[in-house]
């Protein structure tokens, strides 16, 4: 991978080179890396896959095989910019199956447990809007939302 820009690392508990390909499956503009592999110095069983880098949805990534020693949280989500419902759906729908769930305000965990906010990018242009009654009727209406409607908050930004 090349110098220079963050890379995001992942700690997973054995399930680095699964996760890598899935999320390279969720995402256009992905790919799969570098994979690396312990060594006979440990402390994982030589041979086993350490690392895998990947890009997904043009980001880098590196997925650590790291053990059961720390978790994912929602104190650290990464946010997917859609463009229209249909980015949605998807975006909702793959990250959500096998195991995912939902959450409130357009928020999801995926199966590995790892926090994404999905979140059509108008959303972000009417909640900063400079009227702010507009600006609260769209993000009263975010805050009743598992899977974020479009249609719905255009309906609440409008007043309708």
């Amino acid at each position: 991978m090349s110098h220079g820009g963050f890379t995001t690392c992942l700690w997973f508990d054995g399930q680095a080179e699964e996760a890598a390909h899935y999320y390279v499956s969720v995402f256009k503009d992905s790919c799969i890396g570098r994979i690396t592999h312990w060594s006979e110095a440990g402390p994982g069983e030589a041979g086993t896959v350490l690392t895998v880098e990947f890009t997904a949805n043009g980001q880098k990534f590196v997925a650590l095989n790291g053990g059961p020693e720390f978790t994912f949280s929602e104190a650290v989500s990464f946010m997917i910019r859609c463009a229209d419902q249909r980015e949605v759906d998807h975006y909702w729908t793959r990250l959500t199956e096998d195991g995912g769930e939902g959450g409130p305000c357009g928020w999801l965990k995926d199966k590995y447990g790892v926090s994404w906010q999905v979140c059509p990018e108008r959303l972000l242009e009417m909640t900063s809007d400079p009227d702010p009654q507009k600006a609260a009727r769209a993000f009263g209406a975010m805050m009743k939302m598992g899977k974020l409607d479009l249609a719905a908050l255009e309906k609440a930004y409008a007043g309708e």
